[in-house]
């Protein structure tokens, strides 16, 4: 036989075994019932790679890489590119891709796009390993046209309802699958008490409790029982950890968080969502402590993959691994920052605009400076995932075998979310509910006529500012009003925009004065990570003259906010008799406005973050004793604008009967809290129950209080229901210095409250 003809006889061998394994694969996922036999199909082709092809797995890119035209510059179509996508995914084994170009796909292209991709590695590849496509689907699957888009995670968390977060999952869910997406860069459980931060609107708040409870409950519909299954997805939780309290505010910027406070309110939510079932997380683009997300040995792979028991992989965040030598500095190049990076636990790089982390992959582990049993581990953990998620049965999906895709059904759970979110902080003298009948209104204000300022960011583009990718049919705040009052009822002059001038003053008192009401729309321009941050949490400046030169007018002042975190309206607070905070709602956030304003939904959202009052007093409802010493040493000197779980209602809830079922419990007994809540007022709504302990003495300086348990409840005018509570001694725990999970014996008091100012309070020992 000669050396050709014993080539190619090699080749063929070869393929037939391939293909042989891969149907043993396809056999054997039918058979799987535990994660050892996943692992055990992982490592039966984890044998079969070479080392090239290991590196490629552990590398992801942006699609735009694979697409004709400059990185950047796919603005009308995406077009592959047979030439880029032989040199990523054949000769480089590229082995994850994530994201878009610079416009939104429709559920039908990406089909085509992901489908192109897969059958491309189908046909040319040795193995046939599917990618992973990565996506960033915050709120609904909105990268996608036409897609659902519901609020952001903050507004979400203002509902305080799980049951939403559940379907909120369920949907994004449903929507990534028809276009093709099964790995969801989400949920995000950054726990954030730095008000200036940009990226707040995408967690769930200040609270770990809250965030814990949100994010399980979003989880359970985002993948459900079973990953694999055609109408959940691969969820990726982030951005492990301590990424959302940087000590400036700014984004990717140094945290500094003492070990005992990051395990007892930062990791607690990554660890209930890996025992929920999450088997992959993005890390922490800045640095805790001195030392970067993407190189910390001790929080990647003792604790995240060691104490809190991750099966899956890390991913690192967008050039994140080559930032530790740009930017942080404790790698000298990109290939040593590879290298500093994959010994941390790092098991997947989004490099992602080349190949090149594979290429570092190769080198070191040939110059023995990674061992291939760390490239084997990470490898294990992808191959894991990937057939978990059943990309060897199903890598892409026929769009029309999701009917329900933008359906009227899911634009209704949008809408209830974003309705429930409506956060009421100030209705004096009952100004609101308006009558839509008899009412007229003036609405100005730079958000009052713009769906972008309903969406937010991660909106169709990245930025979200962008009105050329508005949904059709979809209304802004003025159309709503326009729809519920009728439009010779609302009148509109923009008056400023985000910063800038404001008109002048007679233009608007005319229109003003003739109005029942005055409506200012306020907040802040859609922006996310770099570009959303700031140097002062104030309003601007055009935005408060606005509302004082409208208060002029005499007439009651309703502000609307929309935006991502707290801003500062301290001056304007004194001029409005009324203030809703909307966040973010998404694209029916407009409608449930509306339907807020004209009373035909009752508000009963909640404060998820303590909203400051001045800018240097960013204090979160988990503050020490000490600060609230004022300068006169008195105990005033926590005063926000309004408290963490605040939020007010159309109608009057009445706490009553508060019972404890024993003055004293110990390690593993129960201690179970009742009381009775009745509708006092004149019409149906929904309310959150609260509970809240605060230890009286502990060994080290205890929070004021901490949040133990939430439930939201609907009552009729003059309905009376009881609610019950179950805690247990970890509800009493927190981490020592030597961080270590304890529970001190004392008396503990127990706080049940609908907001801060309406509560009732008892006690009782531990021992």
């Amino acid at each position: 036989m000669n050396f050709a003809i014993k080539k190619l006889w090699l080749k063929h061998l070869t393929l037939c075994f391939s293909l042989a394994l891969f149907t043993s694969f396809s056999y054997a996922q039918s058979k799987i019932k535990s994660d050892e036999d996943w692992f055990h199909l992982a490592d039966s082709l984890l044998k079969l790679l070479t080392l090239e092809e290991k590196a490629g797995q552990m590398t992801n890119v942006g699609l735009t890489t694979l697409t004709k035209g400059p990185f950047w510059n796919s603005f009308d179509t995406l077009e592959l590119d047979s030439d880029k996508m032989h040199n990523l995914l054949i000769k480089s084994n590229v082995g994850s891709i994530q994201n878009k170009g610079t416009y939104p796909p429709c559920r039908y292209e990406w089909a085509r796009i992901i489908r192109s991709i897969q059958d491309y590695i189908a046909d040319n590849s040795k193995h046939n390993i599917p990618v992973i496509y990565g996506m960033d689907a915050v709120h609904g699957a909105n990268y996608t046209a036409g897609s659902t888009l519901f609020p952001h995670q903050i507004g979400l968390a203002a509902t305080w309802n799980t049951e939403l977060a559940i379907i909120t999952g369920e949907v994004t869910a449903y929507e990534m699958r028809a276009s093709s997406q099964m790995w969801n860069f989400g949920p995000v459980l950054d726990l954030s008490k730095q008000a200036l931060w940009g990226r707040i609107f995408e967690t769930f708040g200040e609270d770990t409790y809250l965030q814990s409870k949100m994010g399980v409950a979003f989880l359970q519909g985002l993948q459900g029982n079973n990953i694999s299954d055609t109408l959940k997805v691969a969820s990726c939780l982030k951005h492990f950890v301590g990424y959302g309290t940087p000590v400036t505010g700014k984004d990717r910027s140094p945290a500094l968080i003492p070990e005992h406070y990051l395990r007892q309110y930062y990791i607690e939510p990554f660890k209930q969502a890996i025992e929920q079932g999450a088997l992959t997380v993005m890390l922490n683009s800045g640095t805790v402590n001195g030392m970067p997300g993407h190189a910390d040995h001790y929080l990647i792979t003792e604790v995240l993959k060691g104490e809190l028991g991750l099966k899956g992989f890390v991913v690192s965040d967008w050039e994140d691994i080559s930032r530790l030598a740009s930017v942080h500095r404790v790698a000298k190049n990109p290939k040593d920052a590879a290298r500093v990076a994959v010994m941390a636990g790092v098991d997947m790089s989004m490099v992602p605009y080349d190949a090149s982390f594979a290429q570092h992959i190769v080198e070191l582990v040939e110059e023995g400076l990674v061992p291939m049993s760390r490239v084997d581990d990470a490898v294990r953990r992808i191959l894991f995932v990937k057939f978990k998620l059943g990309l060897f049965e199903n890598s892409w999906h026929n769009p029309d075998h999701y009917p329900l895709f933008g359906s009227e059904e899911f634009a209704k759970k949008s809408y209830n979310t974003a309705a429930e979110s409506i956060t009421l902080l100030k209705n004096e003298n009952k100004v609101l509910p308006l009558n839509s009948e008899t009412t007229s209104i003036f609405i100005a204000g730079p958000t009052a006529n713009r769906l972008t300022s309903l969406n937010g960011p991660w909106s169709r583009t990245w930025s979200g500012d962008d009105p050329s990718f508005d949904d059709a049919g979809k209304k802004t705040l003025l159309d709503a009003l326009k729809f519920n009052f009728g439009d010779n009822n609302v009148s509109y002059r923009q008056g400023t925009d985000y910063e800038g001038e404001v008109e002048s003053y007679e233009i608007l008192l005319k229109q003003a004065k003739n109005a029942d009401v005055i409506i200012v729309a306020l907040g802040e321009r859609p922006s996310t990570e770099k570009p959303s941050d700031i140097d002062n949490l104030e309003l601007p400046e055009n935005q408060t003259e606005l509302v004082k030169r409208l208060a002029k007018a005499g007439k009651p002042v309703i502000v609307v906010l929309l935006q991502g975190r707290p801003r500062i309206i301290r001056e304007i607070e004194e001029y409005a008799d009324a203030i809703i905070h909307a966040y973010w709602p998404g694209n029916e956030g407009g409608r449930a406005l509306a339907d807020v304003i004209a009373g035909y939904v009752n508000p009963s959202g909640k404060l998820p973050y303590t909203y400051p009052r001045h800018s240097a007093a960013l204090y979160t409802y988990q503050h020490k004793g000490s600060d609230r010493l004022d300068h006169t040493f008195g105990m005033d000197g926590f005063n926000p604008q309004w408290e963490f779980g605040h939020g007010l209602s159309y109608t009057n809830f009445e706490l009553s009967n508060l019972t404890l079922s024993r003055n004293t419990f110990s390690k593993n007994q129960k201690l179970i809290i009742k009381v009775d809540i009745t509708n006092t007022g004149d019409r149906a709504g929904k309310e959150v129950i609260q509970l809240y302990i605060r230890q009286l003495v502990a060994s080290i300086s205890p929070d004021e209080k901490k949040l133990v348990g939430f439930q939201k409840v609907y009552l009729e005018k003059g309905e009376k229901t009881s609610v019950e509570f179950i805690i247990n001694d970890h509800d009493l725990a927190f981490v020592n210095l030597k961080n270590k999970w304890v529970t001190e014996s004392g008396v503990f008091n127990i706080i049940i409250s609908t907001r801060p100012d309406n509560f009732l309070e008892s006690s009782f020992n531990f021992e």
